[in-house]
C-alpha cells in the first residue's frame, strides 16, 4: 500500500499579504528555524510517504531555495523523492485564462503530473495547518472503511469571525459526512473544522480532476464533495492533537507567541516520539550572548549575537540585537539587525531588516508592527 503526497504552497497567500508579498505561504518562517511547509512535509514523511509533489502557483524561489533537492527530509531519490509543479500556462493565455484561486483548479493545472501517480492513495495537505498528525493511522482508517474520500477534522467552538473563513462538517455517529458548510457567515458553537487534510485514493484523485476539466468545476468543497455526498462514502478522521491555522496576521503572531507562552504546544508539535518536525540544515555558529546580555522566555535560533535584552521573542537566524536594546514580544526573521537603545514591543521584523539606534517601535498584540523585508528604519 504505497501513498503519494500533495501540498498545495500557494492556496492561503491572501491570508498574509505581509508575508507572503515575495514568498509562498508555504515558506513563510514559523518557530525561529522551522517553514510552514515543514510540517505538511514532516507528516508525510513521517508517514513513509516519499513521493511528494509541491504545487506551486507565484513567488516560490524561496521556496525552492528551502528544500534544494530535499535530502533533509530524506527526499532526494531517483524513485519518488520531491518534486515542484509550477502551473501549466498555455502560450495562448490571457486575462481570462489565469492562474488558480482554489484547489480544485491547482491540480487541473497538474492534470498531467497527477496521471502519472502509480500510488495507491493520495494525501492532499494544504499549508496554513501547523500540527503533528499521523496520516498512517489516517490512511488505515480511510482503507478500514472503504471511503472514497477521509478529512481530517477537529472539534472546536468558533465564533462568528472563525467560523467565516472555516469549511464546517457535519458527520452522522458513524464518522459519515452529512453535510459540510463553507465559510457559514451566521454560525457561532461547537463544531468539526476541516484541517484541509484529505486522504483518496489515486484512481478517485484522478476521476475527480477529469471530471472537472470536462465539466468546468472549480471548487473542491462545492462542486466535488458537496455534490458526491449522497452518492460516495465520505468520512471525517477526528483529530485531537494541537493545530493552528494561519488564517491573518494575527493568527500567525498568535501560534507564534504560544510556542513561548506553553510548553505543551511545543512537546505536542516537536515532542512527538518518532515523528520529528524536519527543516533545511544550516551550519551556523552557536549563538553568542555577551557578559550584559539578558534573555527570558524566548526561542532563540544559533547564528544569532545577543547585547541587550530579549523577553518573550522569537529570533531567527543571524539576528543581532545591539547594546542597550530591548526586544519584547517580537519575532524577527533573519539576519534582523538592530541598533543600540532600540526598543521593539509586539514586531514582527522580516529577512534583513535594520532598525537604527535610539528607535522606538510597538504595535499590540492584537495587531503587530510589521516591519517589511530589507527595510531600513
Amino acid at each position: 500500500m504505497s501513498t503519494a503526497g500533495i501540498i498545495f504552497s500557494n492556496i492561503h497567500d491572501n491570508n498574509i499579504p505581509e508575508l507572503t508579498r515575495n514568498r509562498t505561504m508555504a515558506s513563510v518562517p514559523f518557530g525561529c528555524r522551522y517553514r510552514l511547509i515543514d510540517f505538511a512535509l514532516s507528516n508525510m514523511v513521517n508517514s513513509n510517504i516519499n513521493n511528494v509533489s509541491v504545487i506551486t502557483h507565484y513567488n516560490y524561489q524561496s521556496l525552492m531555495d528551502h528544500i534544494g533537492s530535499g535530502k533533509d527530509w530524506d527526499l532526494a531519490r531517483r524513485s519518488g523523492g520531491i518534486k515542484i509543479l509550477p502551473p501549466f500556462i498555455r502560450t495562448t493565455a490571457n486575462s481570462a485564462n489565469q492562474l488558480y484561486t482554489t484547489r480544485l483548479e491547482a491540480l487541473k493545472s497538474v492534470n498531467y503530473a497527477i496521471s502519472k501517480i502509480t500510488d495507491d492513495y493520495v494525501v492532499l495537505s494544504d499549508c496554513d495547518v501547523i500540527c503533528n498528525i499521523d496520516l498512517n493511522d489516517m490512511i488505515k482508517y480511510h482503507k478500514a472503511n472503504d471511503a472514497d474520500l477521509t478529512m481530517a477534522v477537529k472539534k472546536v467552538n468558533l465564533t462568528k469571525e472563525q467560523a467565516k473563513i472555516n469549511v464546517l462538517v457535519d458527520s452522522n455517529s458513524n464518522g459519515e459526512i452529512t453535510d459540510v458548510q463553507a465559510y457559514p457567515t451566521n454560525f457561532e458553537g461547537e463544531a468539526d473544522i476541516n484541517l484541509n487534510i484529505m486522504v483518496m485514493t489515486r484512481q478517485y484523485l484522478q476521476e475527480i480532476v477529469e471530471d472537472s476539466i470536462a465539466h468546468n468545476y472549480t471548487s473542491l468543497t462545492k462542486d466535488i464533495i458537496l455534490r458526491g455526498i449522497s452518492r460516495k462514502t465520505y468520512r471525517t478522521y477526528r483529530y485531537d492533537g494541537y493545530f493552528a491555522c494561519i488564517s491573518s496576521s494575527q493568527d500567525y503572531y498568535a501560534s507564534s507567541m504560544e510556542l513561548i507562552k506553553d510548553k505543551d504546544v511545543r512537546k505536542q508539535l516537536f515532542g512527538v516520539k518518532n515523528r520529528p518536525v524536519y527543516t533545511k540544515v544550516r551550519n551556523s555558529a552557536p549563538t553568542y550572548y555577551s557578559p550584559e546580555a539578558k534573555v527570558t522566555n524566548s526561542l532563540i535560533a544559533d547564528g544569532c549575537e545577543i547585547f541587550g535584552e530579549v523577553e518573550n521573542s522569537i529570533l531567527f537566524r543571524g539576528t543581532k540585537i545591539g547594546k542597550g536594546t530591548k526586544v519584547k514580544n517580537s519575532i524577527l526573521f533573519q539576519d534582523t539587525y538592530t541598533g543600540e537603545n532600540v526598543v521593539l514591543n509586539c514586531v514582527i521584523a522580516d529577512k534583513n531588516v535594520v532598525v537604527r539606534d535610539n528607535k522606538v517601535l510597538s504595535g499590540d498584540e492584537t495587531l503587530p508592527f510589521y516591519l517589511a523585508k530589507g527595510k531600513m528604519i
